[in-house]
């Protein structure tokens, strides 16, 4: 049984870790807030952007480019999003698992390269030892969004793409949904994933102006029929409340672009409020453990003093009756 003076330092430790422990739930909710704040006000035009875009893409059927075209999978990069700093629960864990499912899954499908873009110390620490090739050192991104630097890493991802050097593009990072839910996500960069979003109503309906993927075939096979026979006709797309100004290739060109940057950094600030509200969680519960053990520790010291009084007085008084 420990003596009274080594519980004594026992407590005193465990109080100086819940002072710690305690400031670090209060730092990581102060950072939450404005995370939260950021993240609120992104989201809703982010959302509003891809589903304006994609429901334009997919109802024209000139809407097509090489953004939009999927091709055989050989060289991938994946953006993950992870954190500098550890002590924030399962976060950090959860999503290297997901970078070595998805790496796995590639693997296996016969793909030859694998580019790792990490967001954050934990995820390029992670690649470096699993032997993958990362592709730049984004550490100072991760405590500080920067639209411009997600800017850089969305233009240089573009032209890769564009280029052929890479045949796909996803995002590996969590989804701030409440303080105390953070939804592990995988998305597709590029190419553009209309399917995802033709998959949102459901299929086609009546009430709806969102063509499905074979509509567009259709209308293509349909168009260059046409022109073979009759160069007066031309088929008419499914969606006509589009009014597209100057053209097609113009407006495209400005908005393929500005969702991909709003893509990247609402990743971030989606990354950035769940790593908080992870941290402010981890903290509440350490804080809470070191509470109990406290409790347990005080009620064991107290019994402890006070069997060593007892046996104190027990000696006194055998002394006084042997006297």
């Amino acid at each position: 049984m420990p003596s009274l003076k080594e519980i004594k330092t026992r407590i005193a430790s465990v109080n100086s870790t819940r002072k710690i422990t305690s400031a670090m739930k209060m730092v990581a909710s102060s950072k939450l807030h404005h995370a939260q704040v950021m993240i609120e006000n992104m989201l809703p035009y982010e959302t509003l952007l891809e589903h304006i875009l994609k429901s334009f893409i997919a109802s024209e059927a000139d809407a097509s480019n090489v953004f939009t075209q999927e091709r055989p999978v050989k060289r991938i990069a994946l953006v993950v999003f992870s954190s500098n700093s550890s002590l924030c629960g399962g976060f950090n864990t959860n999503v290297l698992k997901l970078m070595e499912q998805v790496i796995s899954e590639y693997s296996d499908a016969g793909c030859e390269q694998v580019v790792i873009y990490p967001i954050g110390r934990k995820a390029a620490e992670k690649a470096t030892k699993l032997g993958l090739k990362v592709a730049g050192n984004f550490t100072d991104l991760a405590d500080k969004p920067n639209v411009r630097q997600c800017i850089e890493i969305a233009r240089e991802l573009g032209q890769l793409y564009v280029k052929g050097d890479i045949d796909r593009v996803e995002l590996v990072y969590h989804h701030f949904k409440s303080a105390g839910s953070q939804v592990l996500t995988r998305k597709v960069f590029l190419p553009i994933d209309v399917k995802s979003e033709l998959e949102r109503d459901h299929g086609r309906d009546l009430t709806t102006v969102i063509a499905t993927k074979e509509s567009q075939e259709y209308l293509r096979r349909k168009e260059q029929t046409t022109n073979k026979e009759q160069k007066s006709i031309d088929a008419k797309p499914l969606n006509d409340n589009f009014i597209v100004e100057p053209d097609m290739k113009t407006v495209l060109s400005a908005l393929i672009p500005k969702l991909a940057h709003l893509m990247l950094y609402t990743a971030l600030l989606d990354s950035n409020a769940s790593e908080h509200a992870a941290r402010m969680v981890a903290m509440q519960t350490a804080t809470d453990n070191a509470d109990e053990l406290l409790r347990e520790l005080k009620l064991q010291y107290n019994k402890s003093r006070q069997q060593a009084i007892t046996s104190e007085l027990l000696d006194i008084v055998g002394g006084t009756v042997n006297n």
